[in-house]
């Protein structure tokens, strides 16, 4: 009884993490557009972030694959616990090594109001000092495009 909670429980944290991963999109009342002037461009390092969470849910799927694969009875449910666990730890930890940093870039903009905003996304070459350009977004969803 107790190895069948586990198993719906080890189910449902899954579910709840494939659907954590997915991105939000932008509703009519979230969309912001700032004009202003890049007053300052650093260029920087960014960890890899698009498909964080994959490897552990695929780690998963493949461990409790695995467990299934085992015994029978309370045994089979135990073994696929651990393997769910196993799965998610070794797929967390194999995806972290071969993600690899994206070139990015720091920016600075004065705002028309006077107000500076930093904006750090991937590289765009298009961008420079001086340049006007519309601030689109808020917080981690802000990007820098040129006007």
């Amino acid at each position: 009884m107790a190895i069948r909670f586990i198993s719906r429980l080890l189910a449902a944290v899954m579910s709840l993490a494939v659907v954590a991963c997915a991105q939000p999109g932008f509703g009519p009342d979230q969309m912001s557009i700032t004009q202003g002037t890049i007053e300052q461009i650093t260029p920087t390092q960014i960890e890899s972030s698009g498909n964080m969470g994959v490897g552990a849910v695929l780690g998963g799927i493949a461990g409790v694959g695995l467990g299934s694969l085992i015994g029978g009875g309370t045994g089979r449910d135990v073994a696929m616990v651990a393997g769910a666990i196993g799965g998610t730890m070794a797929g967390q930890e194999t995806q972290r090594r071969f993600s690899s940093p994206v070139a990015g870039q720091q920016i600075f903009v004065r705002t028309d109001s006077g107000v500076l905003v930093e904006v750090t996304q991937q590289a765009d070459m298009s961008l420079r000092v001086g340049q006007r350009v519309f601030v689109q977004g808020r917080g981690d969803a802000a990007r820098v495009v040129p006007q």
